[in-house]
């Protein structure tokens, strides 16, 4: 990361743009702004860390210092909220094997195994099966469960699958951890060993960002330990992958005479983050809010399981773009308002959302604990990436969500700024807006597209362009200004779905949808959902927010991974049932899938 001399007086004080600052919009404080909260002593922002709060506390002091008022906890800024950051492992996690011709063996946590971090936490006895990779994909003819019973055993299956960890592999998206450990749940085996081929040493501990676990406890072993077990059956472990891939057909069998027995205790490390929420007030209907928001956190130091795309890479992922850009257009703006001789007649809140990354938990815990009422809330406008616009394009999400949407995009794109503007109508998305869409409320998403820097350490504040960045925030400017007067209110229209090119909800990867948003802050036994899209199966099959899908097409769903791999073996046009609980009360659903 490189250091300038415009970054030590941005940052020499506690409060880092304390230069002069203007009313107005410059590229000057939009580069300050990037420039302290995408430099390295903020550290990525990860949510929960000293970055992240110091991030906050920026927030919190320009918020002060433009003068709008508090809309936190107790008179403050913040509203902070709880979630869970990390695994750790409890006291409780032991290994024993009794072999066939010899004494019970145990083995030590964290040096010969170690639970996934999502397994459950329970002790087990068993018999032991060894199904190869533990993968059922009867659509790809492959199915290492076919000829064995594991009912009430323990499975001990390989990494990865025949083809090794190849992407481009057909039978790729059955190999994670999470599918391999629902694979063995419904087969009805008692538990998952998973043995890493290519390494000596068990699976590192990590947090997938779901509170539920996989319903049965799964550990990772040392490959030594598996070649012990297959030592007196005479099978060699590498000729059992080369048989597998050589004749593509499984190689499953029992081990004899072996039981296994294992505990695991995984507990989930809880950590505080916060929302920053300051507000102008309204003059004649100050009762009215339109929200202007964009989320300040990123993604630490990356690494496994934090989203980012060079996760064997541990580096400051300082997130300029992603998302500094619009937080500080977000800082700019309400300074704007706070500053004007006019002041709005509707209320205008401001808020940096935290927990974006972790999927979009500080917009969710908002609009589920609003300082204003959401009925009161007429509108959002969400800022998530707008610093590298490409070929002067601007992309605009949520035009569908009311009638005067287009209109109003149009009216304000103006010379000489004049931008070539994308829009979509869909109100879903993979970011904050999306959680104010599921509340019926009209909702515009300002975006300037992803690059190759996206969710690596590189993306860094110099990258940015910081002229059309003003633009693009004079110009979110006016038409939240336009919002704050209009009259009447933004009436709300639900979408239709174009199953948005950002991908998000249950889009990614899959060639059918079921057109529902899942509620990633839930922590329930099955998906909790926050909305349907207009006219998606899940919407004409009468799902609602706040529904909690238990079970899909005949297959138990403890948690959004079960729930994302079995839409992946889904077809489109297949009818299926969905059981849901509603008020806890359940209740079975039928929906034909869809393409995506």
């Amino acid at each position: 990361m490189k250091r300038t001399a415009f970054l030590l007086v941005a940052t020499v004080s506690f409060f880092p743009a304390s230069f002069s600052q203007s009313p107005e919009i410059t590229v000057d404080e939009l580069k300050a702004h990037v420039h302290y909260l995408a430099s390295d002593e903020l550290e990525g922002r990860g949510s929960g860390t000293e970055g992240n709060r110091k991030a906050a506390e920026y927030l919190k002091q320009q918020f002060a210092s433009y003068g709008l008022n508090p809309a936190g906890k107790d008179g403050s800024f913040l509203q902070e909220f709880e979630f869970v950051s990390a695994v750790k492992l409890g006291p409780k996690n032991t290994l024993s094997i009794s072999a066939a011709k010899g004494a019970r063996k145990k083995y030590d946590v964290d040096k010969d195994f170690r639970p996934l971090g999502f397994s459950s936490n329970t002790a087990v006895t068993g018999a032991v099966v060894f199904a190869g990779y533990g993968i059922s994909a009867p659509e790809k003819e492959y199915d290492d469960y076919t000829d064995i019973d594991v009912a009430g055993k323990i499975v001990v299956a390989l990494r990865y699958g025949p083809d090794g960890n190849d992407i481009h592999s057909d039978l790729y998206r059955f190999t994670s951890f999470r599918n391999k450990a629902r694979y063995a749940r419904e087969k009805g085996a008692a538990a998952l060993i998973i043995v890493d081929q290519l390494s000596e040493y068990p699976v590192k501990l990590s947090y997938d960002q779901s509170h539920s676990t996989s319903g049965i406890p799964c550990i990772s072993v040392r490959k030594s330990v598996l070649e012990e077990l297959l030592a007196p059956l005479k099978r060699d472990l590498g000729g059992i992958q080369e048989s597998i891939k050589a004749n593509r057909r499984p190689a499953t069998f029992d081990i004899p005479g072996v039981i296994i027995s294992l505990e695991t205790e995984v507990i989930q490390v809880m950590s505080r983050t916060a929302n920053v929420l300051g507000y102008v007030e309204g003059t004649t209907h100050k009762d009215e809010v339109v929200v202007i928001g964009a989320h300040f956190d990123h993604l630490g130091y990356g690494g496994e399981g934090s989203g980012s795309l060079q996760p064997d890479v541990i580096a400051i992922h300082n997130g300029a773009d992603d998302n500094a850009s619009g937080t500080a257009a977000l800082l700019e703006i309400a300074q704007k308002f706070a500053a004007s001789n006019n002041p709005p007649t509707r209320t205008v809140l401001f808020i940096g959302f935290s927990g974006e990354e972790l999927g979009t938990l500080g917009s969710q815990y908002y609009t589920n604990n609003p300082y204003f009422p959401l009925n009161q809330t007429v509108a959002m406008l969400n800022m998530d990436m707008i610093g590298r616009m490409k070929e002067n394009t601007l992309t605009v999400h949520g035009v569908g969500t009311s009638p005067v949407w287009n209109d109003v995009v149009k009216k304000w794109n103006t010379a000489p700024d004049t931008m070539s503007i994308r829009t979509v109508a869909d109100g879903f998305g993979p970011s904050d807006h999306a959680s104010f869409y599921t509340k019926d409320i009209p909702v515009l998403f300002f975006f300037t597209g992803t690059h190759s820097d996206y969710h690596k350490p590189s993306d860094d504040w110099d990258k940015l362009n910081y002229e059309d960045k003003q633009r693009i925030a004079h110009y979110i400017y006016n038409i939240a200004n336009d919002v704050q007067s209009m009259t009447p209110r933004p009436q709300f229209t639900k979408a239709q779905s174009t199953a948005s090119a950002m991908g998000g909800g249950d889009g990614r990867g899959f060639s059918v949808t079921l057109g529902v948003v899942p509620d990633y802050a839930a922590d329930v036994k099955g998906m909790k959902i926050d909305g349907t899209r207009a006219g998606g199966p899940g919407e004409k099959a009468g799902l609602q927010a706040g529904d909690i899908i238990t079970m899909l097409g005949g297959k138990k769903i403890l948690n959004i991974y079960d729930y994302m791999g079995i839409l992946g073996e889904l077809k489109v046009g297949q009818v299926v049932e969905i059981e849901i609980t509603r008020d806890g009360k359940p209740m079975t659903l039928s929906a034909t899938m869809t393409k995506r």
